[in-house]
């Protein structure tokens, strides 16, 4: 319904910053007002102007936004003011020298990248009090800005906000995305309108929320849902030779090795393979590694014939129900490569590899094409 287009916003800030930004407009006026009033002297008629109320909402609510940085500040506030003058100077009609004010202040700021709301209500201000005189720009204009950005910056900067708000920033060369800096700045380049949130918080957040959303699908996605259903596996008493063709003829690099009711008793892969034939001697490899898989035909030998003597007895496994998000730590910071997954009776039913979960990545947006 077109009459929702009137209704505000929510807010998305807590108690707690809405508290700070009151406490930081209050005490910025304060100091700027009581010093000012030490500096006035009896000739003086103004020495506080109402738009600094409208300049401190900007520097301590949203101290992020580029209309509250304090080249805005001082000199949205200052220049503007000097067009209300000019035009008082030059234009005898009240009325059209505020419009003729407000609309210079406007060119200034825009040329010179200060624009500044308040700076506006500065050009009108001086059109209403007929301030002809260039001390009104410099006092109280310009000092009221200067002291209140001060403010401003100890006060953001001791409650835990960047201030200044650094505007022009280095563009990363990568960054896992679905979009990049440059498709940023082509979209606000069509958008063709001013924000009033600084373009790398904007991308910040857009970044954020594109996190958010990748955990977010990332959690409601299970092992089911991604793993590798069907699983060679071998048994425990499996000849290595035999273990070692199913992994060839499959291109697999890890066997989960089970009991006759499919429950996990350990695993075997190719680093099991290639450690016992000891794969940091470069010379005589191959002849090690055939040595090993090999049958010895005899009854008794001391080198290991089955899978049992091979594989890892402490397997890592995780439940079908096991939401995908929670495998991160165990593919990224524990070197995990295959894990089995299991049912409710403990009995084997898929297995997860690198190569299931980077494409569970993909697909929820985690990973750049």
């Amino acid at each position: 319904m077109w009459l929702k287009s009137f209704l505000p916003a929510p807010l998305a800030v807590d108690s707690s910053e809405r508290w700070r930004a009151i406490v930081g407009a209050m005490l910025g006026i304060a100091i700027t007002a009581f010093l000012c009033r030490l500096c006035a002297d009896s000739l003086t008629a103004a020495w506080l102007i109402a738009p600094l109320g409208a300049s401190a909402v900007l520097v301590f609510a949203v101290p992020a936004s580029p209309l509250a940085q304090p080249w805005s500040v001082v000199g949205g506030n200052t220049i503007s003011a000097l067009m209300g003058v000019l035009c008082v100077q030059f234009i005898d009609d009240p009325a059209l020298a505020a419009g003729v004010a407000v609309a210079a202040a406007l060119v200034v700021m825009f040329a010179l990248r200060c624009l500044h709301p308040p700076g506006g209500a500065a050009a009108l201000l001086a059109v209403l009090t007929h301030a002809s005189s260039l001390d009104f720009v410099l006092f109280p204009v310009l000092v009221n800005s200067v002291l209140l950005v001060l403010v401003g910056i100890v006060y953001n900067s001791a409650t835990g906000r960047r201030y200044p708000h650094r505007q022009l920033i280095e563009r990363p060369v990568a960054r896992t995305s679905r979009f990049s800096s440059a498709d940023l700045d082509e979209v606000l380049k069509r958008y063709n309108q001013v924000l009033d949130v600084s373009r790398d918080e904007l991308e910040n957040i857009l970044h954020m929320a594109e996190m958010n959303a990748m955990e977010r699908r990332m959690s409601e996605l299970r092992c089911e849902d991604i793993m590798t259903r069907k699983v060679f596996t071998v048994e425990y008493g499996t000849d290595l030779q035999d273990a070692w063709a199913l992994m060839r003829r499959h291109r697999v690099k890890a066997l989960p090795v089970v009991d006759r009711q499919q429950r996990i008793i350990g695993i075997i892969s190719l680093a099991d393979f290639m450690r016992h034939a000891d794969v940091d001697r470069s010379d005589g490899m191959r002849e090690r590694l055939n040595l090993l898989i090999k049958r010895s035909g005899t009854t008794h030998t001391a080198k290991p014939e089955a899978v049992g003597q091979l594989m890892c007895s402490k397997v890592r496994v995780v439940s079908a129900n096991r939401s995908v998000g929670e495998l991160m730590p165990i593919f990224s910071e524990h070197g995990h490569h295959h894990i089995p997954v299991i049912c409710d009776d403990n009995r084997l039913v898929g297995i997860i590899t690198q190569s299931d979960f980077v494409r569970a990545l993909y697909r929820s947006g985690g990973v750049q094409h």
